[in-house]
């Protein structure tokens, strides 16, 4: 093959005939509107997340699930249990005859699992020391800001019932 030096175009450009600086050219325009189309799949995917989580939001229905007996539990003891599903543990305190409450046993920290103490009337939480008021869940003490997931309970004919779960600000 002959290399040719001189200012003669070659052979292959004659049968590839690319201008480099004129294919590489963007213009503003073209740019601009490339930006504006990316914005847009940003803000419609962002919506679409949105919106299917609004959707599964407003669809989520929790499970019945019997717990335990009104008998099974004496007035200042606790159980525990998982809900809605089985890596979801929870705890079930008795604070008097007829009044019951259950949280999410995850503290709202770093997820440590929290310790019933109904005499001390607390939760509390020995990663890092932090107090809930077993009544509301509200944090007392600790690096905890947000109050426990509380857990619906129900009680009918003997027998204690979880019915869902109350979202709290996230």
């Amino acid at each position: 093959m002959k290399l040719n030096l001189t200012n003669e175009k070659a052979e292959w450009r004659e049968q590839f005939p690319v201008n480099w600086p004129d294919d590489e050219y963007r213009s503003r325009r073209d740019f601009t509107r490339l930006l504006g189309l990316t914005s847009l799949a940003f803000v419609v995917g962002q919506m679409w997340i949105i919106g299917r989580n609004f959707i599964h939001k407003r669809d989520e229905r929790f499970p019945v699930l019997a717990i335990t007996t009104t008998d099974d539990v004496p007035v200042g003891g606790f159980k525990l249990f998982h809900y809605p599903g089985q890596n979801d543990p929870c705890v079930l305190v008795r604070l008097a005859q007829n009044n019951w409450v259950a949280f999410d046993q995850k503290c709202t920290h770093l997820s440590c699992p929290v310790i019933p103490q109904p005499q001390q009337r607390r939760f509390f939480c020995p990663c890092h020391e932090g107090v809930f008021d077993i009544a509301t869940g509200e944090p007392i003490s600790g690096p905890p800001r947000r109050p426990l997931v509380r857990i619906t309970v129900t009680a009918r004919t003997g027998q204690i019932y979880a019915t869902g779960v109350e979202q709290g600000e996230v």
